[in-house]
């Protein structure tokens, strides 16, 4: 296979990374840009996407206030975890769902982390140093997002096709957009992490809708045991169950 053909998908399906293995040191996101042309949708594919995705989850927004917040962050994800041959995107995964409702919940306030001062900027292998909490990040993050799209290209990030928006999502995991109280570089690392927990994470937290994340990699799930094939010579496909399904 030439490097040309290698898809982002087929790169997070034989690494492992996509389910937390290797997930850091910008890996998922260095992927950004690489082989847009393979897999770049009408605007009309991505609102049919948007559509199907909030057709399958009825809980509905809880965060984001207004339809355009919440398409930014929908495309945005889509750009990092995008539809391909081998199945759903974020979109359709329900990840702008899942991400929505923790923003609203305690990850979005960081309601369980020390959070007091004095801050100082945090060196590469320091965790999480920002006096915002994730929802104010987020929040600002989006409205970055659309800022450098007028900017760049005079449009909306919603309106700009997929190489423009790699473009934009670049020069945020660079680092080389402006934000207050925090670096770009650090949202994207949010978004991004955010992004592959929706992805995965147990349907009852509002992504992975219909288990297709974990079918795309053959996760089994929850299951009660697997006494009765523990034994077995023969490799065991099996079905996935989700909490509270047993």
């Amino acid at each position: 296979m030439s490097k040309k053909d290698l898809s982002r998908r087929d790169f997070l399906k034989t690494t492992g990374i996509a389910t937390g293995t290797l997930v850091g040191g910008g890996l998922i996101g260095g992927l950004i840009g690489f082989g847009s042309n393979k897999n770049n949708s009408s605007n009309s594919d991505k609102n049919a996407s948007k559509d199907q995705a909030a057709n399958t989850n009825s809980k509905g927004k809880m965060f984001f206030t207004t339809d355009k917040e919440f398409e930014i962050l929908s495309n945005a994800t889509e750009r990092i975890f995008p539809k391909d041959d081998l199945g759903a995107g974020a979109i359709d995964l329900g990840v702008p769902y899942f991400i929505d409702h923790q923003l609203a919940g305690n990850y979005g306030s960081n309601s369980r982390e020390y959070m007091q001062g004095p801050f100082y900027a945090g060196e590469a292998t320091q965790g999480y140093q920002s006096r915002l909490t994730r929802a104010e990040i987020f929040k600002q993050g989006v409205g970055k997002l659309e800022a450098e799209a007028q900017k760049r290209f005079k449009n909306g990030f919603s309106s700009l096709d997929d190489k423009q928006m790699d473009e934009i999502l670049t020069a945020f995991q660079k680092g080389e957009v402006a934000m207050s109280g925090v670096t770009s570089a650090f949202f994207f690392t949010l978004l991004r992490s955010a992004t592959i927990e929706g992805a995965y994470a147990d349907p009852m937290y509002g992504g992975n809708l219909n288990m297709e994340g974990w079918k795309m990699k053959g996760f089994p799930g929850h299951q009660m045991s697997y006494i009765n094939v523990i034994e077995e010579d023969k490799f065991q496909k099996i079905a996935p169950k989700p909490l509270g399904q047993h």
